[in-house]
């Protein structure tokens, strides 16, 4: 198998692993364990992963004036991103999370607009509009019948979880250019854990482990090992391939799997609003990622 199918391989497990990911989290909060304890689990079990990890694939130092680019992406890319994907989650439902979770390329585009300079062209601002539209409708009338205690608050968190992790994709892309990305993520783990520290202990702490059953137990160890250490590992085998752009293209089949899986344990159901929001955003991606025939 060449190099380009293996990264392509890489990126699809991401999108499976993730769209999975929606429900399994689901299950464990906030029955067991509330959601800014489970992000204190998940960054902090990383973390250990990533120093342990790392001296078998990178000794490379970093510079001392990167560090305030790496504490900008452990901000975005891990306490605020992952704070705000979590609590909104426990609150939402799999399905309409993920969907708003395809707004993520969109808001990427818009901020290189604003903060690279980068021209947009008309189509993009349609297919903006478009997907501008799915995400207000989801938000504000796809609340659903099962599982989600407060949807619309909900959505709203996960959508902002989307806005900080297109600031992340943006910070964080100098330092891939730069550097062996085990010679940084360490760190942005690091810094996100002392960033997620104050807001997760009190709810770690009051989680009773003696009265959590053993298949929450082994739902938290995927979302640790396999929703946030491995897809990482997997996200470099499929950047070092492949464009940025191509790998972002991987997170529209999030909704997919996430559907998918969701729907056959029962654990959410499909409605006409999330189908009509889901095509609107779809649309407005589809427009937003399409290359012109002719060069500019």
């Amino acid at each position: 198998m060449s190099k380009r199918n293996w990264a392509l391989l890489a990126a699809t497990l991401v999108s499976i692993i993730y769209g999975v990911t929606f429900t399994i989290a689901k299950d464990v909060m906030p029955k067991y364990v509330e959601p800014f304890g489970f992000i204190l689990m998940r960054v902090g079990g990383s973390m250990l992963l990533f120093w342990i990890i790392t001296p078998f694939f990178s000794t490379e130092k970093i510079e001392k004036q990167d560090f305030p680019r790496i504490i900008a992406a452990a901000f975005f890319g891990v306490a605020l991103n992952m704070l705000t994907f979590f609590k909104g989650l426990s609150y939402t439902s799999p399905i309409m999370g993920a969907v708003l979770m395809v707004t993520t390329p969109m808001i990427v585009l818009v901020l290189s607009a604003i903060l690279m300079k980068e021209r947009m062209q008309n189509r993009k601002i349609y297919g903006l509009i478009l997907g501008l539209i799915g995400t207000v409708f989801l938000i504000l009338y796809g609340k659903s019948v099962i599982n989600a205690s407060n949807a619309t608050l909900g959505n709203i968190l996960v959508f902002i979880n989307a806005v900080s992790y297109g600031f992340y994709l943006i910070i964080v892309k100098k330092l891939m250019d730069k550097y062996n990305a085990f010679a940084f993520v360490k760190w942005i783990y690091t810094f996100g854990f002392l960033m997620v520290l104050p807001f997760g202990w009190s709810e770690f702490q009051a989680v009773d482990f003696t009265n959590v059953p053993m298949d929450i137990f082994w739902k938290i160890g995927f979302v640790v090992v396999f929703s946030t250490f491995l897809t990482y590992l997997l996200n470099l085998v499929s950047m070092r391939e492949l464009k940025p752009t191509t790998v972002a293209v991987f997170i529209y089949l999030q909704p997919l799997f996430a559907t998918i899986f969701a729907v056959s344990l029962g654990k959410d159901d499909v409605t006409w609003v999330k189908l009509i929001s889901a095509v609107l955003i779809f649309t407005g991606v589809y427009l937003v990622t399409q290359k012109r025939v002719k060069s500019e």
